[in-house]
């Protein structure tokens, strides 16, 4: 009978112990939730100090709402936040939250730096108003790396009234080709005006390429997913020519503005600008003027048209309170008196709840925005696979190149050569 006893006993401490050991595996894999103490989760991000105030002001509202929970802010510019953020990825101490975007997200992945959420999606991140693809939008290979802040999509967005200056009125921007643009660009040039500032070279080069039935990247992330450098060479020549002939900044003018209030088209100097929809109300809010979205150039506009993850919401692997982290996703992306303060600066929600919410809410600048996305559902074509791990040096490669052909330092001919030679080493490592 006392063996029996000490047996019985035997049994209970092995399976106690198991019990033990399994609560601590698991907790040290998804942390801390915000009930479980004080917990001060560090978060960072990039963007312009509009972004800056209102996510503040998100931040604020959580703690109150969660007293033991202290969130610590760390911004900076997009080139300054991820020069700071790679040395700290290299220390294991990168932020609990991190803004991440698509061309990083498979880098950031792949190296084993941030912690996959599908164990907290429909845990403490509600989906349920979201759909599929939307979600899986920070997907890498089985496992979800980000949370989707927002669908983008590009645009030109533009002064009616400094395009009726040089000649042309909205409706020629409705279907127009590179030839209009160009067209266009010259009526700018005559009057002394900027039609645009510049396109960013890795995004609008990946549209143009997408317009030919090709993209930046393969497939699979091998390598580049063109193979006729002509298709370089007639992009980058004609964006040399825009700035030869006056109708876009030199990179010299493009340099000296460091914020949003000294953009060309802000001071009624340039028609307008190339860039992602949740950029326009930002760009409103600060310009005299009322603006407009216009649609890109064709032929085959909505084969180069995607919708793309603005940005997203990662959680560091090696944060101890992933849990806590992930309630605060949770409330960033379905808290609607939050989303009252966001209003989508960071891409139209994904959460059906949240967008309904909001339509009375919005200003006439974020109404544009919504109503332009909704438009590019209808008229455009599927991203493909995300940036692949190498894509943040391929694009500083490229942004470099484009400068230089800009200075006339080094032909669109060389530069498509040295850039295919480069990146292709860089996505092969």
């Amino acid at each position: 009978m006392k063996k029996s006893v000490l047996m019985l006993l035997g049994m209970l401490m092995v399976l106690w112990l198991a019990a033990c050991s399994n609560s601590e595996e698991t907790s040290g894999e998804t942390g801390e939730s915000s009930g479980d103490g004080e917990i001060t989760l560090r978060m960072a991000w990039w963007g312009d100090q509009p972004r800056n105030d209102y996510t503040t002001k998100v931040i604020e509202m959580y703690e109150e709402q969660n007293p033991n929970v202290k969130i610590e802010a760390e911004y900076a510019n997009w080139d300054d936040y991820w020069q700071k953020l790679s040395p700290q990825a290299a220390a294991n101490e990168l932020p609990d939250i991190i803004q991440m975007d698509v061309s990083y997200l498979a880098q950031y992945a792949q190296s084993n730096q941030l912690a996959d959420l599908e164990p907290f999606l429909g845990e403490q991140i509600d989906v349920s108003n979201m759909t599929e693809d939307y979600v899986d939008g920070g997907k890498i290979e089985d496992g979800i790396y980000g949370m989707n802040l927002g669908v983008n999509a590009v645009g030109f967005h533009y002064n009616p009234a400094l395009l009726e200056e040089i000649g042309a009125d909205s409706s020629a921007l409705e279907a127009w080709t590179w030839d209009d643009y160009k067209s266009l660009a010259d009526q700018a040039a005559e009057k002394g005006i900027y039609f645009d500032t510049a396109m960013k070279a890795d995004v609008f080069f990946n549209y143009y390429l997408r317009t030919q039935g090709k993209r930046l990247y393969a497939e699979d992330g091998s390598g580049l997913g063109y193979e006729d450098d002509q298709l370089f060479i007639d992009f980058f020549s004609m964006m040399a020519e825009q700035v030869e002939k006056g109708a876009t900044p030199t990179p010299d003018v493009i340099s000296q503005v460091t914020g949003i209030e000294d953009d060309p088209v802000v001071k009624g100097e340039a028609v307008g600008i190339w860039q992602w929809s949740n950029q326009f109300v930002g760009l409103q809010q600060v310009a005299d003027a009322p603006l407009e979205i216009s649609p890109m150039p064709g032929p085959n506009a909505s084969d180069g048209l995607y919708l793309k993850p603005s940005m997203f919401f990662s959680i560091a692997k090696n944060s101890e309170h992933k849990q806590a982290a992930a309630e605060f996703l949770d409330f960033f992306v379905n808290n609607v008196e939050a989303n009252k303060l966001i209003l989508g600066d960071r891409g139209v929600p994904g959460s059906s709840e949240v967008k309904d919410a909001l339509k009375s809410e919005i200003s006439e600048a974020q109404q544009q925005v919504f109503e332009y996305i909704e438009w590019a559902e209808q008229n455009s074509s599927p991203m493909g696979a995300p940036d692949p791990a190498g894509a943040g040096e391929v694009i500083e490669l490229l942004d470099t190149l484009a400068e230089q052909i800009s200075y006339g330092q080094v032909t669109p001919e060389d530069a498509a050569s040295n850039f295919r030679n480069q990146a292709e080493s860089m996505l092969a490592q």
